[in-house]
């Protein structure tokens, strides 16, 4: 079975450094939910494994890593725009979603490209070299889907295939502050936010039932207009009136609708299994991310409870706060380090990967994300500005120097790209 590619790890959104409590009242500013860490970790695990061929559900991970940004980015912008007469500095946002998301980013695209010059068959070069730009335009998705690049069976020729779900994040971050900024002003600015995300989660659902075609599913699979059902039903979740609709549940029937949403989720991804079950884009995921959505939700009512204690355990949220990075490394580790360059398969293998996986993601965070992100003076401003545009042109300038193979060199070599097998 070919390696499939995998749904993103959301980017993780700010971590305060304060214990998690009950829910807040509406309008209060928004604190760090603990339990939605081990969530983001169970998120990325999903991935990891479907993507090494041991669980074929995995990959609606990729709606939780939505729904969650969804969530905690609408909430941060309204939290703003609620302490600013319903202004929101546009500027300073895409200025923090760029610190937080960019570096580690442009580090995978320079590093990705240069082991597979050095390790990987011509044909992984090519499709690198030919995708590169599209993801640093963040519209590798677009790009995927107007190539035809099947996201089913395709995937294990594309070192960057993976990076879709980050340029569907990513043009949402672009999009929704603009709405908030002309919804989210003056009285009931809360119901307007909810009554556009509930109309914009019902228009992408349409989308994606009217647009599904049996043959290949990548077109409503990697499209924004077809998933953003699953980023607007997180925001829907953030919204004034859904919390104060779960303002009115109990703690202790809040922990046991986590639990039962929580098992029901659990239970999708064991029966799901791709495009090889058509309900998924006939509703099913949209199910899904509304399920999410609720457990979300409840999780930040009532993070004491027994769901919420178990995902808040520290391994699950260790993985969580290093989602982005393992994310972002997982994928070109499995590809390039094949069962032919390893010597190993099945297990082995798979652990071998997920600990180098591991590795990378964390030397990512601890010498590159962090660093910039709350530490480097310069990354703001002007300066910063410049550090992207800098950041920008030596990317530019290695995808020119790296030389491109010849049409046609390493096309029959498929014993050295990995499979699912793995």
């Amino acid at each position: 079975m070919p390696l499939r590619p995998h749904p993103s790890a959301a980017p993780s959104p700010v971590h305060h450094r304060t214990r998690a409590a009950p829910s807040p009242a509406p309008g209060a500013p928004r604190r760090h939910i603990a339990p939605l860490d081990g969530l983001r970790g169970l998120a990325v695990l999903g991935v990891l494994f479907f993507h090494a061929g041991h669980f074929d559900g995995g990959f609606l991970g990729v709606d939780l890593f939505f729904v969650l940004s969804g969530f905690l980015i609408t909430g941060l912008l309204l939290t703003e725009a609620r302490a600013r007469d319903g202004r929101i500095d546009l500027l300073a946002f895409w200025g923090r979603r760029a610190r937080r998301l960019l570096p580690a980013l442009a580090v995978v695209l320079a590093g990705t490209l240069l082991l597979v010059w050095a390790l990987g068959p011509p044909n992984l070069l090519r499709y690198a070299l030919d995708d590169g730009p599209w993801v640093t335009a963040n519209l590798a998705n677009w790009h995927f889907v107007a190539d035809r690049v099947g996201y089913w069976d395709s995937a294990d020729t594309r070192v960057f295939s993976h990076l879709w779900s980050i340029a569907v994040e990513e043009q949402f971050y672009v999009v929704w502050p603009l709405v908030l900024c002309l919804v989210a002003r003056g009285r009931c600015a809360g119901r307007r936010v909810a009554a556009v995300a509930v109309a914009g989660a019902v228009a992408s659902l349409v989308l994606m039932v009217v647009l599904t075609t049996p043959a290949d599913t990548t077109r409503v699979y990697e499209g924004t207009d077809t998933r953003a059902f699953s980023l607007l039903l997180g925001a829907l979740a953030a919204t004034p009136p859904a919390a104060r609709l779960v303002s009115r549940v109990g703690e202790g029937a809040a922990g046991r609708w986590s639990l039962a949403l929580g098992a029901g989720i659990g239970t999708y991804w064991v029966v799901a299994d791709g495009q090889n079950s058509p309900s998924l884009f006939q509703g099913g995921l949209f199910l899904h991310a509304l399920a999410a959505a609720l457990l979300v939700a409840f999780l930040g009512r009532a993070p004491r409870t027994p769901a919420g204690r178990f995902l808040a355990a520290a391994p699950l949220r260790r993985l969580g706060l290093i989602s982005y990075s393992l994310y972002l490394w997982h994928w070109p580790v499995y590809l390039v380090l094949s069962e032919e360059r390893l010597g190993l398969a099945g297990a082995p293998r798979t652990a071998v990967l997920l600990a180098v996986s591991v590795a990378l993601a964390q030397l990512s965070k601890v010498l590159v994300e962090d660093p910039v992100r709350f530490r480097a003076r310069w990354a703001k401003g002007r300066t910063g500005a410049v550090a992207l545009v800098v950041t920008f042109a030596v990317l530019a300038a290695l995808w020119a120097a790296v030389p491109r193979p010849r049409t046609g060199e390493g096309s029959v070599d498929v014993t050295r790209l990995a499979s699912v097998d793995g």
